[in-house]
């Protein structure tokens, strides 16, 4: 079982590493112990001092009590405890004494053993080689070496080791076999009263003495000792040692390393010993943590031993202290050992005719053998606290660099020790207060002096140390840890402008700090007071940077890279300084020193190797926060982030409201009022409460400002803040003086003492001052007296005394005088400190009161907190992405390095995966704007395309073109645009400004064929062609090409080009180039960026399209500036792209289209983006006649595209946006017109509300019936025409004419037919046989539109009634309105030169004409059909114009035509009798049969007329209308002629009667003069034939035209079945 109650399992688990492997022997330890002693005893006795040992000796036996243990055991040093606890005390435990004699025996014992004796003296037996015999004989009985008492295996060895008699070798073979001992595990942690046994080794090997011979040999035995001290503290026996054992050894190995005497190996020997010694002991800080619960818990019970121990190493550097030369009883002299202020030495001793030198190694000198009690249970605590607080004192005394008796050789040394106590137990010295307070204030405080050292091994080492100390125990460092950083940043950031390189964008450089922000403000003026040094102290104080050499600034950077390089280091530095209000924006300092130091030109007052460390340090940063991106946030005992911002934010306020006090204190105070830092302006508590509390403020400023009058409130609040208790007036006064500077006025001055005087007597004054008046006269004289010590201008016999400055305060005290004492106090502090800003100091005193006030802040202030989560990753790179980025872009343009391409492409990876991640915008935009730069893509000027050259290799098709062979020849140009769009991908959301970068990479690339324009994506959306772009100058075709070579090829091609004045065929070279370019676009995966932006949120999209609408080609000032609605985001849209020569740009096409697609994404970019581009379409439109046709007529397709999605939105009106295109000129509608009338037809089969609106637009009709002429767009406005008609709904009284004119203007268009008809008349007459059908026809699509268009014509007179019903008109101007349109237009078509659409318009006309819906009785209106339809019809047919468009066919029209007016009459007859315009109509008609008659176009007209005559003649006549007159009036020819038909029509009057009878045979004998007689011949009444019932039946009515598709029967058929009344008595 362990005796410290450490279990094994746990020592092997916690010190694995430092406990030496023990070694196994295959020989029998006792045997292997007694060789040992006969090794020594056998050279002891070849040394002539033992020569004559007894045979006893020999063999074993002796008598002799001086082999006791106790001659080994040391009495305990002055002052120091021999085993416990306390003060060293005569132990007395009630056992019997075993050795008991005088000091006059010891000694005689000693000479007469040869101890200390003389060579020549008789000798007994030896005791040191009685002591081998004895153990060797009790060794014969030993059956297990562990169980045997270990002070008594080591006894004689140890009595070797200490005795001075014995040489070298001698004590070098103890060593060795004690060696041995624990090497072969003879010795373990179970072996009886280990601990005594090591407090005895350990006394012993720290007191060895022997003769000095050769100082090799001599060093050799040192080398042993060290050697077995390591194996002591490393083995598992090390941990029973005691505090004093260790302080006794590390004092040792400490005084081997500080002897200068000793060969520079055996101290470099010392000094590995102690590392490894300090590494074990360090180690084991670490485990009584655990054994005692807890580090409070260890602190607590080692608290009464911190002061039990003391180390004094020899430090005396190469100076020997001498003894005097020793005699018979120098031995016995020596026998105390030195005091613990006493300084070891080498003594040398001279014997009679030689020279005898006894080496002492570690100094304090004892007595060889001494009489002492021996205690059975000695407690011996093991080392704990006490003995690494003491190491730990000793090592940083050391380093005080004001301390003249250490040589920089001791202090590398120290340092080296420290370093590995922090390397091992950092954390642990951290938590233990003990520790803590060494390293917070002695290490520090020398370090950081150490740090400006000019000698570079301090130098390394310094840095070094603070490194490890403030990489394992910167939680209790903060302070501490501002003052190195900023010393460091302030020595190494450079104020010098970064060098502009040609060929480099300053935009690169910016966010790089020219100067580090931890400066503090400057005083308004310098005290002449203050203390002038030079420049190299001042540097040495630390009170400014200064300029360090080149490798000491490579080593500075070195140490701070290495703490960046600590993962939490930036984000601690962050969160703990620069959310501080009063600390430093050391994270930021320090990423702009890194970043400015990154630059290749800081390679000129430092290293070359100073850039890559500040960039690896940076790019480590970088990677430290993208891995902690994916952790879970952690925020248990850690503060708000939010409410770091907050104090971020008062911190700047605060910073920016000191610099306004500074210039002026009345408007800083009424700044911070305002920003809510001051509560109140009015109150001076609170104002004076900020003054206190802010050390940002300019000294002078602020006292002047204090003791200004109106200020006196502000001033005693200030002065009431401080507690003045306890303290003299002019400790009271310095105090107060180290917040402000006095003013220079003496009125100011007063105003302060007063308030001071006031101040220090309230709440009771002090004993020495009577009132406030003396207090009062007294600041005075301090500030005099102050003065005057301190005036350089003053000469020293001229200053005051003490007496005169007591005398000029005599009676002042309340009448009395000061106390002597206490004026001298005061006059001595005075003279030897100067009451002056701690900011004016430039000597010694500076520091130390610096450092002093560091303290105690730092006793104030909280721990470092160590933010182990990524809560406040996203504000920290927020705040310090600038110059990391312009780092990076910077290197990435000079570098030349694979290892640094692959770098710091992952820091720009990196960096916008946090980006992305903490949605900073900013700073992903800038990535891309830089990158874009080098990648020469975004250029604001676009390429030029004119010698683009389309080569065919093969099966591929590629454009050389100037941008593709620059692109493809710059490999850092190919490399960025890789790494732009891989951090793009993904990251599209984040985009905001970085857009614009990116739109001009694309429109670059899409005008050279480098990207398709289907990214654009305008199928799915827009429904249109691919954008088109400027053909190549030159096609190559290399598959076809000759396979000729050589110079004489390529001088030929040249030549041909050059004469056809045509750019040279690519090179080879050039097309690898256009190659190599085409491969990195592909490997840019652009189709996953083009997919991830139609998944965009809205905010994202209008960055996009912003961005697009921002790029068009401008020209003057912007045409349309769009002013952002509020509800949308602010945009401003400049779209004024004119050319005098209008030329054709496909990037203005990709823009608008591309934007097009993006508003037309979903109802909510619609809504927000809509608005922006269709402003930019409109006014693209607006300007149609300045822009090149192709950008126009897309425009309107897109425009019209977006209104067909937002046509309900406020921003697009449909009225307005087709006024606008009806009011192009004709040639831009020619141009534009395959993009209008689609866009149209999308519109109008579009929604509803939308078609109700288009087609109400008379600008609508107006585009419809100009499209309709042009052969490309006819098709498509018949489909539309139809598509509207087909729904009667959507004909309507605002639509309605235009509607029958358009269809009008269809049916016009199809007399183009007739040519090809009479080309057939010609061939039939000539004998060919014409078997075309219509469909096979070349103009059949027109004749066909023609045709149907008629049909639709008729198909709107059902439409005709709703609209009349619906109109606000009367009856008779409502049927005017709606029925003559289509009357007109049918009319028309009946002479259309195409027989087809001829034939079908008669058709179409007459069952128009019949129509039930036609006639009203409540107007007469409907009579107009023959007046204004049908006579107007016949008077056009009988034109010769007319008959010659079509000389067979239309004579059969005539015939038809004069039918259907016949047919017409006779329909309408039974109304037409009750109208009393019957009689002059039918004059009418007669005069029209009269002119068909004589027409002169042969038989056909001249049969048919008649008959048609003869049919409604007797009908008339039937019915009752057409009668002679009595007188010739001829019987009836029938009883009863047709009863129905009289009761039908309505009888004439007598007048009216004749009148018709007489004008019909009267017209009739014109042109008919036998038709009466044959109808009516005059008879008798007797002559009077049978009676019939019906009347003679009429002749066959001409035949009929072929019906359309759609349409009714033809004439003929008609008249049956349309016919009523009076026309059924004729049939």
């Amino acid at each position: 079982m362990d005796p410290t109650g450490i279990s094994s399992t746990s020592e092997k688990q916690h010190h694995a590493h430092n406990v030496t492997v023990s070694v196994s022997v295959a020989v029998d330890p006792v045997a292997l112990i007694t060789t040992e002693c006969i090794s020594v005893t056998s050279a002891m006795r070849k040394h002539a001092r033992w020569a004559q040992t007894s045979v006893a000796a020999i063999l074993g036996g002796t008598s002799s009590s001086y082999g006791n243990v106790a001659s080994a055991i040391p009495p305990p040093s002055p002052g120091r405890p021999a085993f416990g606890k306390g003060p060293a005390k005569p132990r007395s435990t009630g056992k019997p004494e075993l050795l008991k004699s005088d000091s006059s025996s010891d000694v005689g014992l000693q000479n007469r053993w040869g101890l200390r004796g003389r060579r020549g003296k008789s000798i007994q037996d030896n005791p040191l080689i009685a002591g081998f015999t004895k153990l060797r004989s009790e060794l014969i009985g030993c059956k297990d070496i562990h169980e045997f008492d270990t002070p008594s295996l080591l006894h004689p060895f140890l009595q070797v080791i200490r005795s001075s008699s014995t040489s070298g070798p001698i004590t070098s073979l103890a060593l060795i076999a004690i060696t041995k001992f624990f090497s072969y595990n003879f010795i373990t942690i179970e072996s009886p009263r280990l601990p005594l046994a090591m407090q005895l080794l350990a006394s012993t090997i720290t007191h060895c003495r022997f003769e000095a011979s050769d100082t090799a040999h001599d060093e050799v035995v040192l080398l042993r000792i060290l050697k077995l001290m390591e194996r002591m503290f490393s083995g598992s026996c090390g941990k029973v040692l005691g505090d004093e054992s260790v302080c006794e050894m590390m004092e040792t190995i400490l005084s081997m390393c500080c002897q200068m005497r000793l060969s520079e190996m055996l101290r470099k020997s010392a000094e590995m010993s102690m590392v490894v010694i300090c590494q074990v002991v360090f180690e084991r800080l670490k485990q009584l943590e655990i054994e005692a619960g807890g580090h409070g818990q260890l602190e607590k019970d080692v608290w009464g031993d911190m002061d039990t121990v003391k180390m004094v190493p020899a430090v005396n550097g190469d100076s020997l202290v001498s003894r005097p030369a020793s005699d018979d009883t120098s031995s016995s002299d020596s026998g105390s050992r030195l005091s613990a202020t006493q300084t070891p030495t080498l003594q040398t001793t001279k014997g009679a005719g030689e020279k005898e030198a006894v080496e002492e190694v570690t100094g304090p000198v004892e007595p060889e053998t001494t009489t002492s009690e021996v205690e059975e249970d000695v407690e011996i605590r093991p080392y704990s606290l006490p003995s690494m607080r003491e190491l730990l004192r000793v090592l940083v005394d050391i380093l005080d660099p004001h301390n003249k008796t250490h040589t920089d050789t001791m202090r590398i040394m120290a340092l080296r020790i420290i370093d590995v106590a922090f390397e091992v137990a950092g954390p642990s010295i951290a938590k233990h207060p003990i520790l803590a307070g060494l390293a917070k204030d002695d290490l520090c405080r020398h370090l950081f002096q150490l740090v400006r050292s000019d000698t570079m091994t301090i130098l390394q080492e310094s840095l070094r140390v603070t490194g490890t100390m403030l990489a394992t125990t910167r939680g209790v460092l903060k302070l501490q840890q501002e003052l190195y950083i900023s010393y460091l940043v302030s020595c190494l950031h450079p104020s010098i402008e970064i060098p502009r390189e040609p060929g480099i964008n300053p935009l690169l450089y910016e966010g790089v700090p020219l100067a580090p922000k931890l400066g503090k403000p400057k005083s308004a003026e310098i005290s002449g007071r203050s203390t002038p040094v030079n420049l190299k102290e001042r540097r040495q104080l630390g009170l400014e940077g200064g300029n360090r050499r080149p490798d000491a600034r490579e080593a500075m950077v070195e140490n701070i890279a290495a703490l960046v390089r600590i993962p939490t280091f930036m984000a601690e530095l962050y969160v703990n300084y620069d959310c501080d209000v009063d600390r430093n924006d050391l994270c930021e300092d320090v990423i702009g020193f890194l970043s400015r130091n990154a630059f290749p030109d800081s390679a000129t007052w430092s290293t070359t190797n100073v850039p890559p460390l500040c960039l690896d340090a940076l790019l480590h940063h970088i990677s430290f926060v993208a891995e902690r991106l994916e952790l879970e946030p952690r925020t248990e005992g850690l503060p708000e982030p939010a409410n770091l911002q907050e104090q971020v934010r008062v911190k700047r306020i605060i910073i920016e409201g000191a610099l306004k006090f500074n210039e002026n204190p009345k408007k800083g105070i009424a700044f911070l009022a305002q920003k809510g830092i001051i509560d109140n302006v009015d109150d001076p508590a609170a104002i004076a409460k900020f003054l206190h509390a802010t050390k940002r403020l300019n000294k002078t400023i602020l006292g002047d400002y204090i003791s200004k009058k109106g200020n006196e409130a502000i001033l005693k609040e200030f002065i009431g803040a401080y507690d003045f208790k306890g303290k003299r007036v002019d400790e009271a006064l310095r105090l107060l003086l180290e917040s402000f500077r006095l003013p220079g006025e003496a009125a100011l001055i007063e105003r302060i003492v007063v308030v001071f005087a006031e101040k220090y007597c309230e709440g009771g004054r002090p004993p020495e001052v009577a009132d406030e008046d003396a207090v009062y006269v007294l600041t005075y004289a301090i500030i005099m007296l102050n003065t005057d010590q301190h005036n350089k201008n003053i000469k020293d016999q001229n200053r005051m005394k003490p007496e005169g400055f007591a005398r000029n305060l005599r009676s002042v005290n309340g009448g009395k005088d000061f106390d002597p004492e206490y004026l001298n106090s005061i006059f001595n502090t005075i003279k030897t400190r100067e009451i002056i800003l701690p900011d004016e100091h430039d000597n010694q005193d500076a520091f130390d009161y610096a450092w002093k006030e560091l303290l105690i802040k730092a006793e104030a202030a909280n721990d470092l907190i160590i933010p182990e989560t990524n809560i406040y990753d996203a504000q920290l790179f927020k705040k310090t992405w600038r110059p990391i980025v312009a780092t990076l872009s910077y290197v990435f343009m000079s570098a030349t390095d694979d290892a640094v391409f692959s770098r710091v492409i992952t820091g720009f990876d990196q960096c916008a995966q946090i980006a992305a991640k903490y949605g900073i915008s900013e700073c992903l935009d800038h990535i891309v704007q830089c990158l874009s730069i080098i990648s020469t893509l975004s250029t604001e000027t676009p390429p030029s395309t004119a010698l683009n050259t389309e080569m065919k290799v093969h099966d591929t098709v590629v454009m050389v073109s100037e941008l593709a062979v620059k692109f493809g020849r710059d490999f850092k140009a190919q490399l960025a645009t890789v790494v732009m769009f891989r951090v793009i991908s993904g990251n599209e959301a984040v985009l905001r400004n970085g857009w614009t970068q990116i739109v001009r990479c694309w429109l670059n690339l899409f005008i050279n064929s480098l990207i398709p324009a289907y990214f654009s994506e305008p199928e799915s959306v827009l429904g249109i062609e691919p954008i088109a772009l400027q053909g190549p100058s030159v096609v190559v075709d290399r598959s076809q090409a000759s396979r000729e070579s050589g110079l004489f090829s390529a001088l030929s091609s040249y030549l041909s080009s050059y004469a056809s004045d045509e750019p040279p065929e690519p090179s080879e070279e050039e097309l690898d180039s256009t190659m190599c370019a085409v491969d990195c676009i592909n490997s840019c995966y652009l189709e996953e960026v083009f997919s991830n932006i139609m998944d965009l949120g809205i905010e994202s999209l209008t960055h996009l399209v912003e961005a697009l609408l921002a790029l068009l080609p401008e020209e003057g000032a912007p045409l349309v500036i769009h002013k952002p609605d509020p509800a949308t985001i602010p945009a401003t849209v400049n779209t004024t792209f004119l050319d005098k020569n209008p030329k054709y740009d496909p990037a203005v096409v990709y823009v608008l289209e591309l934007a097009t697609c993006l508003a037309l994404k979903d109802d909510e970019t619609i809504s927000v983006l809509g608005k922006m581009v269709a402003d930019t379409l409109q006014n693209v439109i607006r300007e149609a006649s300045s822009a090149h046709h192709i950008i126009v007529s897309r425009a309107i397709y897109y425009l019209l595209s977006l209104l067909r999605q937002s046509h309900q939105q406020s921003f697009l009106r449909t009225p307005v946006i087709l006024h606008n295109i009806a009011a192009f000129d004709r040639p831009i509608v020619e141009k534009s017109a395959s993009s209008i009338i689609r866009g149209i037809s999308r519109c109008v089969k579009g929604p509803q509300s939308l078609k109700n609106e288009i087609v109400i637009s008379p600008d609508f009709w107006v585009l419809l019936r100009g499209l309709l002429l042009l052969h490309e767009t006819s098709q498509e406005v018949f489909e539309i025409a139809e598509f509207i008609t087909n729904d009667s709904t959507n004909i309507n009284s605002d639509n309605y004419v235009a509607v029958v004119a358009l269809l009008n203007d269809f049916a016009l268009a199809a007399h183009i037919g007739s040519a090809f008809e009479q080309q057939q008349d010609r061939a039939t007459k000539k004998g060919a046989k014409s078997s075309i059908k219509l469909k096979d026809r070349p103009d059949a699509a027109m004749i066909e539109r023609g045709t149907k268009a008629v049909v639709m014509i008729y198909n709107l007179t059902a439409r005709v009634p709703t609209l009349i019903s619906q109109s606000h008109l009367e009856k008779n101007e409502a049927w005017t309105t709606y029925w003559s349109p289509i009357f007109h237009a049918l009319s028309t078509q009946c002479a259309n030169p195409c027989r087809e659409v001829r034939n079908q318009a008669l058709t179409s006309l007459q069952r128009a004409l019949l129509s039930p819906s036609l006639t009203s009785h409540e107007h007469h209106e409907w009579t107009a059909i023959f007046g204004d339809v049908l006579f107007p019809l016949i008077g056009r047919l009988l034109k010769p114009e007319v008959y010659q468009s079509d000389t067979r066919g239309m004579s059969e029209t005539r015939m038809q035509a004069a039918a259907l007016l016949c047919k017409v009459f006779l329909h309408y007859l039974v109304l037409l009798s009750e109208w009393e315009g019957m009689v002059d109509l039918w004059i009418r008609i007669l005069d029209i049969m009269d002119r068909l008659m004589n027409s002169g176009q042969g038989d056909h007209l001249e049969e048919a007329v008649p008959e048609s005559l003869k049919n409604v003649l007797l009908v008339m006549s039937s019915a009752g209308l057409l009668n002679p007159p009595e007188s010739e009036q001829a019987p009836p020819t029938s009883s009863s002629s047709s009863p129905s038909s009289q009761q039908q029509l309505q009888q004439l009057d007598a007048a009216t009667s004749a009148k018709l009878w007489d004008q019909t045979w009267g017209r009739l004998e014109r042109f008919l003069p036998h038709l009466k007689s044959e109808l009516f011949p005059e008879r008798r009444p007797e002559d009077v034939p049978p009676a019939t019932t019906t009347a003679p039946p009429p002749p066959p009515p001409p035949p009929a035209p072929p019906a359309a598709e759609g349409s009714g029967s033809g004439s003929g058929s008609v008249l049956v079945e349309g016919t009523t009344g009076a026309g059924a008595v004729a049939a």
